[in-house]
């Protein structure tokens, strides 16, 4: 059995295709740190930490990691704590990892990455297989309007429909009377046959702004409202009071925390991350637990580079309880981007293939490990040599 023998880290910089912001973001997307997990056969996995400082819990329950935070857990503790690990255990590669240092999920995320693709190719299977098994072949994607003018949301959203993805995710939060206009002129851009939801990033300040405000969203069709609160005791309150189905991504971390929002009614949806609960091992346990409960759920990235979106795409395929579109971007080169609008967050990628799109969603790589190889001539041109 091979062992893991060495860990290296990158920290990368793609340009974005345009900015994409949320309530709460103060930084910009795109400067991540890549993480290549080596074998002593010789094999490779790669994973990523989509770090963002402004990202964390609520009240403070958990907290953001910044890239140069992200490396240095990733170097000075992870790293040492899983030298020579038999390549596939990852059951103890998270008690190593726990053991060393708690907390850090994003960058304990970026080693479980690596580990999973490393050991898929090792053993010669896709990593979807390692978590279980194919739920799906395909992964629906829904495209995400940031904090940007209407005029222009319109447009984009116009053109996202006619490229066939049949889900929009509008980032609201700011100002009630512009999200409700924002909602109305975007559902007359696309029409009926879209589904719309909406992701205030727990931007209402009172449950009973939020319930009001959601409420004239309603006239123009909502498939969820996402966590238009902060904390699960409002998030409760919200979800009582309006028909939309209220879904919990900043109160849902971990499976402990799911198990909160079940305890409290609190949301009928979850959005899983592979990052938020420290990697593919620990959100198949958020899966499992929304899964036992009834809880509806899609996969939600953090605006990852093809690196780390792989593993949000195996997950979404082998997770049963994912059956919504997710919030996924469509991974792709710079060559292969021909003017497409949606699931597009950056002007190149770091992947040797892009991502396929058929109807509106992502067919899921079958080849061993993540399923497509990184492209070293793009992660050299991205390079943040510092």
């Amino acid at each position: 059995m091979s062992k893991i023998a060495s860990l290296e880290t990158m920290l990368v910089h793609l340009p974005t295709r345009r900015e994409h912001k949320w309530t709460g973001l103060t930084e910009p997307i795109g400067r991540y740190v890549l993480v290549r997990l080596r074998d002593d056969a010789g094999n490779e996995g790669w994973g990523e930490a989509p770090a963002l400082k402004d990202w964390g819990g609520e009240f403070g329950r958990y907290f953001g990691e910044s890239p140069a935070i992200a490396r240095l857990v990733i170097e000075q503790y992870l790293a040492p704590s899983i030298r020579g690990l038999e390549v596939g255990n990852i059951a103890e590669l998270h008690q190593r990892m726990d053991r060393v240092i708690k907390g850090y999920p994003y960058a304990k995320a970026a080693v479980d990455f690596a580990a999973y693709d490393l050991a898929g190719r090792r053993f010669g299977v896709p990593v979807h297989t390692l978590l279980g098994g194919q739920s799906r072949k395909r992964v629906a994607v829904t495209h995400s309007i940031g904090l940007i003018e209407i005029d222009q949301a319109v447009r984009e959203v116009a053109q996202v429909a006619a490229e066939g993805i049949r889900t929009i995710k509008i980032k609201v939060g700011v100002d009630p009377k512009r999200d409700i206009e924002m909602v109305r002129r975007v559902r007359e851009a696309v029409g009926p046959s879209v589904e719309l939801c909406v992701d205030a990033n727990e931007g209402y300040e009172t449950a009973g702004l939020a319930i009001r405000t959601i409420r004239e969203m309603e006239a123009y069709g909502l498939k969820y409202a996402e966590q238009p609160v902060m904390g699960i005791e409002r998030l409760a309150e919200v979800a009582r009071a309006i028909d939309t189905p209220v879904m919990a991504d900043e109160s849902a971390w971990n499976a402990h925390d799911v198990i909160q929002i079940i305890e409290r009614r609190a949301a009928e949806i979850v959005s899983i991350y592979t990052t938020k609960p420290g990697g593919l091992y620990r959100a198949m346990e958020v899966a499992a637990v929304a899964r036992a409960a009834g809880i509806l759920c899609n996969v939600n990235g953090s605006v990852e580079t093809g690196v780390g979106n792989l593993a949000n795409i195996h997950l979404a395929s082998a997770a049963p309880a994912a059956t919504l579109s997710c919030v996924v971007p469509l991974s792709t080169r710079a060559e292969d981007l021909a003017g497409r609008v949606g699931g597009i967050y950056y002007k190149d990628d770091l992947i040797r293939t892009s991502m396929r799109i058929v109807d509106g969603a992502i067919e899921v790589p079958e080849g061993p490990g993540m399923g497509i190889n990184v492209d070293m001539d793009k992660i050299n041109q991205y390079l943040v040599r510092d």
